[in-house]
C-alpha cells in the first residue's frame, strides 16, 4: 500500500451526475494504481436537500460503474459534534469570530460596495466586536494578513495564485448552527489524512479559502488537482437539455457500465490515439500528466459508439444475462423463448444498446407475430404459397439445423423454384420475424430451431393475401 489517499465527496442532493463520476473515476484509477486508498464521504449537511433515496442512487451509480471504494462511506451528518469543536477552537484562538450583522445590513454593505466600485465582500464589520448579544450571529473566518497571497501548485492546472484582497471572511457557520461546506471539506479531508484532492474545476475559488482553513487549523495542506469541466455541444455546462447527465439513465438507455467508463477517461484525459481501454489498462495507463487543461465536449455519438463497440466484443453470456431485464421491461419471458445467448449473437453486430437489442429480439419470443403490413402485402401472398410451402417441405426434412444443413436445404429451394437467394430469404424472413429486417436468415433460423421455424412458416401460409 502506497500513502496516497484519495477522496469522492458527493452530495446526495440528486443522481450522480456523468461529471461526479468521471471525478470519482479518476480518483479510483490514482488509487488503484498506487496501491492508494479511495475514501467515498458523503456530504449530507444540506439537510433540506439531502435524501437518503439520493445517497441510494450515488452508490447503486458507483457499484454499476465498478467504482468500489476502500473505505466509506462515511456521512458529515454524523460527524457533527467534531466540526462543533474545530469552530469552538477557531473562536478560542481568534481566528474566527461572530458576525451579528443581519441580512438586510449585509445587502445594504453589497449594494454600496458596489455603488463605490469595490468589491461586494463583507466589510469587517463585527471583526472587532466583543460583546455577545442574544440575537442570532453567524461565525466567520478572520482572513489572515490582508496583504498577503495564497499560492498552491495544481496538479493539472498548474500554479496559481490568489491574493488575499479578492477573499473575505467566510462564513464557517450559519445562524441555525451548522457548519458551511468549506469548514467541514476542510476538516474532513484533514481528519480522513486525505492528501490529493482531484475534483471539478469549479471548486478552484474554494482552494485558497481553504487553505487558509488548513493552516489555521493547524492541518497539513493536500494536493490539489482541479478537472476541467464537461461541457454540451453548445460549449455550456452539461446540463439536462443536452440529454441525459444521470448515470443510471444510461445504465436504463441500455448502455454497458464499461462503454461509459471508457468514454468518461477520454473525456479530458488521453493516451496516444488509443480509444478503447479496459478498466485494468485504465488503471495502468492513467495519470493527471494527460489530463488536459481545457473543457471536454460531450458527444453522445461518441459514446452510442463506444458502447456498440462493447456489445459487439463483450461475453455473450453477460450480455445475455443483462439483456433479461430490458427483455422482461417488454413483457418478455424470456426463459420461454430460445436460448438467450444464441438470441445475442445474432444481434449484436446490429444494435449499439441493449434496448435496441431487446427491440430487435422480440420476434424471437412471439410466435404469434404481428406482420408489418406492408411486409405482409408484399411478400405473404398467394403467390409466394408455392415457396413457402417447398421451403417449409425441405426444412422439415433437414436432419440437422447448422448452417451447412440449412445451405444444402436453400440451395434446393433455389433450384427447384429458379430463384436467387434474396427472392427465398424475405417472404421467408417476413414469415419467420414479421418484418424485412433481421439478422442473416440462417442467424434467425438457428436460434428459433427447426420446430418453431416450422411452426411459423406454417402460420404463415394461413395469412396469406
Amino acid at each position: 500500500m502506497s500513502d496516497l489517499r484519495v477522496r469522492f465527496a458527493p452530495s446526495p442532493t440528486g443522481y450522480l451526475h456523468i461529471g461526479g463520476a468521471r471525478t470519482a473515476l479518476f480518483n479510483y484509477l490514482l488509487a488503484q494504481q498506487q496501491s492508494g486508498t479511495f475514501v467515498l464521504r458523503i456530504e449530507d449537511t444540506d439537510v433540506a436537500r439531502s435524501t437518503q433515496e439520493s445517497v441510494d442512487a450515488i452508490l447503486d451509480a458507483m457499484d454499476w460503474l465498478g467504482l468500489t471504494c476502500d473505505e466509506g462511506p462515511f456521512y458529515q451528518s454524523d460527524r457533527s459534534e467534531l466540526y462543533k469543536e474545530k469552530i469552538e477552537q477557531l473562536l478560542a484562538e481568534g481566528k474566527a469570530y461572530r458576525c451579528y450583522c443581519t441580512q438586510e445590513e449585509l445587502d445594504a454593505k453589497r449594494e454600496a460596495a458596489l455603488a463605490s466600485g469595490g468589491k461586494p465582500k463583507y466589510d469587517g464589520t463585527c471583526r472587532t466586536r466583543t460583546d455577545q448579544p442574544e440575537q442570532p450571529y453567524v461565525v466567520r473566518f478572520r482572513l489572515p494578513n490582508d496583504e498577503g497571497v495564497t499560492h498552491f501548485n495544481d496538479r493539472i492546472k498548474g500554479g496559481i495564485s490568489i491574493r488575499h484582497q479578492e477573499l473575505d471572511d467566510l462564513i464557517l457557520q450559519r445562524s441555525d448552527g451548522t457548519p458551511t461546506y468549506n469548514l467541514v471539506v476542510v476538516i474532513d479531508d484533514a481528519e480522513m489524512g486525505i492528501n490529493l484532492v482531484v475534483r471539478g474545476d469549479d471548486h478552484i475559488n474554494n482552494t485558497p479559502r481553504q487553505i487558509l482553513l488548513y493552516e489555521a487549523l493547524g492541518y497539513q495542506v493536500p494536493e490539489f488537482a482541479h478537472v476541467p469541466m464537461i461541457l454540451g455541444a453548445d460549449k455550456k455546462r452539461l446540463s439536462k437539455r443536452h440529454g441525459a447527465t444521470s448515470v443510471m439513465a444510461y445504465q436504463a438507455m441500455g448502455y454497458l457500465p464499461e462503454a461509459l467508463v471508457n468514454y468518461l477517461v477520454r473525456l479530458g484525459w488521453s493516451y496516444g490515439d488509443e480509444e478503447i481501454f479496459s478498466m485494468d489498462e485504465l488503471i495502468e495507463k492513467f495519470s493527471l500528466n494527460n489530463v488536459g487543461k481545457s473543457a471536454g465536449v460531450f458527444n453522445p455519438e461518441k459514446l452510442l459508439w463506444l458502447n456498440a463497440h462493447y456489445i459487439k466484443t463483450g461475453d455473450a453470456s453477460r450480455l445475455a444475462a443483462l439483456l433479461t431485464e430490458f427483455l422482461e421491461a417488454k413483457g418478455i419471458v424470456p426463459s420461454e423463448g430460445p436460448d438467450l445467448v444464441a438470441v445475442v449473437e445474432s444481434l449484436r453486430e446490429r444494435a449499439s444498446t441493449l434496448v435496441e437489442m431487446a427491440d430487435g429480439a422480440a420476434f424471437y419470443f412471439f410466435d404469434e407475430l404481428a406482420y408489418d403490413e406492408k411486409a405482409h402485402n408484399k411478400f405473404l401472398t398467394e403467390g409466394h404459397r408455392a415457396l413457402l410451402s417447398g421451403i417449409c417441405e425441405q426444412l422439415r426434412e433437414c436432419s440437422g439445423f447448422d448452417e451447412a444443413d440449412l445451405e444444402a436445404a436453400f440451395a434446393k429451394v433455389m433450384e427447384r423454384f429458379s430463384l436467387k437467394f434474396g427472392k427465398v430469404a424475405q417472404p421467408l424472413r417476413v414469415a419467420l420475424t414479421g418484418g424485412t429486417a433481421s439478422p442473416s436468415i440462417y442467424d434467425v433460423l438457428k436460434v428459433l430451431g427447426k420446430e418453431r421455424s416450422l411452426y411459423r412458416i406454417e402460420r404463415a401460409l394461413t395469412v396469406l393475401v
